[in-house]
């Protein structure tokens, strides 16, 4: 595969920016430290690993032939980005009953619903995925470098998270991290449904 170095480069650039992962992530990290985010980490790439195979051996196809099924995608997606800000903008702080970190499967889940996945596994498939060859081999060669480069990006947010820590035990500085976090993911929901 000739295209090793701008896949990486892509993959790098989606997963390093910030978005609903990213920010589900430095808020887990900041919450729940590096091992309550390490489940998430995970499950946010395996969830990315099928979806970016699928879409390699032919589920885009059906996005070309049903450009409504994206749209669906698109406002589940957004709608579960504002129940999760909802979620985060009201987790309890410290001396009130604690949240629960989200689980690797529904960090892999959310994937499904996540709009930017989406846009990374699609442009995975379209711009990166070899013409000839073994569609099955080349499906995993573009999925197992999206993971390769994906997972160090999302562990730095999460170490992101885990670094202001500090910062967060005052329950009030706790709160506006929440809520600020809140903000983003609505933000991003309300970006998603343009």
């Amino acid at each position: 595969m000739t295209e090793l170095l701008p896949l990486m480069s892509y993959c790098f650039v989606m997963s390093a920016t910030p978005g609903p992962n990213n920010v589900m992530l430095a808020t887990t990290g900041a919450n729940f430290g590096y091992r309550g985010a390490l489940p998430v980490i995970l499950g946010i790439q395996a969830g990315i690993f099928v979806q970016t195979v699928l879409m390699c051996v032919g589920l885009g196809s059906v996005f070309v032939a049903y450009p409504m099924a994206q749209q669906v995608l698109r406002v589940a997606g957004a709608l579960y980005l504002i129940f999760l800000a909802w979620k985060l903008a009201g987790a309890s702080v410290a001396g009130s009953s604690a949240p629960k970190a989200v689980s690797f499967a529904q960090a892999a889940l959310f994937q499904a619903l996540n709009p930017k996945s989406w846009l990374k596994a699609v442009t995975m498939a379209s711009v990166f995925m070899p013409a000839q060859g073994n569609m099955l081999a080349s499906a995993l060669l573009v999925s197992v470098t999206g993971t390769v480069v994906g997972t160090p990006c999302n562990a730095m947010w999460a170490l992101f998270g885990v670094s202001i820590r500090s910062v967060l035990k005052a329950p009030r500085n706790q709160r506006i991290f929440n809520l600020a976090m809140g903000a983003v993911l609505l933000v991003l929901a309300v970006l998603f449904l343009r």
